[in-house]
């Protein structure tokens, strides 16, 4: 699969809808709704951050997108399709790493492109390419055990990238890091992201990391109870994680989604 190129700022409004959710509703057991009223609309080549309080149901949105969960109320689209589990053309990634520990750097690099069908050398050649991308290939021989959190988390960025999927759903993948390991995986998935043509939606707690990496920060009600805000990002592209910290837009959004994430827990 050969990814597109990633759509300019200024047409992302009129690129095709990627995801539809409408009001959907999620229940967890017969006494329990997890969601309620969920409307959400995410286009191609979009970068969307979902936050919200602890347990308000940023994940189970997620795994909805994913196939995962199914829905009591609603209706969910995925290119143009219900989501399903085991579709190849979604990504998830999770908040641990998931390698394989008996695999290799490379071999886990590898994995995808391998179930994917790709013959060896081009997924060899692939993988390479990939793990040269988040600095990596000198450490394609290592196994997990020897690998810190931040370079594991960096062979999860290059083994999901390197299969080229048209939606990636990534929960919270950075949490455990720590704040100058952030910052360089902010950068990287950047970097990866922008030339892959890819949709993306993003859990998070950060504020400074939703608006590092985002087109838009959507804010989930506390109760699960709908979307209480969208904020539109309004920083250029291509960013850097670094440079933002002395931007004062950064700043002035970061105020702003703070003010409605807080309102969001009333």
């Amino acid at each position: 699969m050969v990814s597109a190129p990633l759509v300019a700022d200024k047409a992302k409004g009129s690129a095709p809808v990627e995801i539809a959710v409408r009001d959907v509703a999620v229940n967890f057991g017969p006494r329990l709704r997890a969601l309620s009223g969920v409307n959400l609309t995410i286009r191609a080549c979009e970068f969307v951050a979902l936050i919200g309080a602890s347990g308000c149901g940023k994940t189970t949105l997620l795994n909805v997108m994913a196939g995962l969960v199914p829905i009591a109320a609603g209706s969910v689209n995925v290119c143009k399709t219900p989501p399903r589990a085991g579709r190849r053309d979604i990504c998830y990634i999770l908040a641990r790493d998931a390698l394989l520990p008996w695999r290799s750097v490379l071999g886990n690099v590898e994995y995808g492109l391998e179930v994917s069908g790709l013959a060896r050398e081009e997924r060899r050649q692939r993988a390479l390419a990939y793990l040269d991308r988040v600095g990596l290939q000198d450490y394609r021989d290592f196994y997990p055990s020897r690998l810190s959190q931040g370079m594991r988390q960096r062979t999860s960025l290059a083994r999901a990238f390197a299969v080229a999927r048209s939606v990636y759903l990534m929960d919270e993948p950075f949490s455990a890091l720590d704040s100058q390991t952030k910052l360089i995986l902010h950068n990287q998935l950047l970097d990866l992201w922008e030339s892959s043509g890819a949709t993306v939606v993003f859990v998070t707690h950060d504020i400074g990391e939703a608006i590092t990496l985002a087109d838009r920060v959507v804010v989930l009600s506390r109760l699960g109870t709908g979307i209480t805000d969208e904020i539109e990002i309004d920083l250029a592209r291509p960013r850097s994680a670094e440079a933002l910290q002395a931007d004062p837009r950064y700043h002035d959004l970061y105020r702003r989604t703070w003010t409605s994430l807080r309102e969001s827990m009333k």
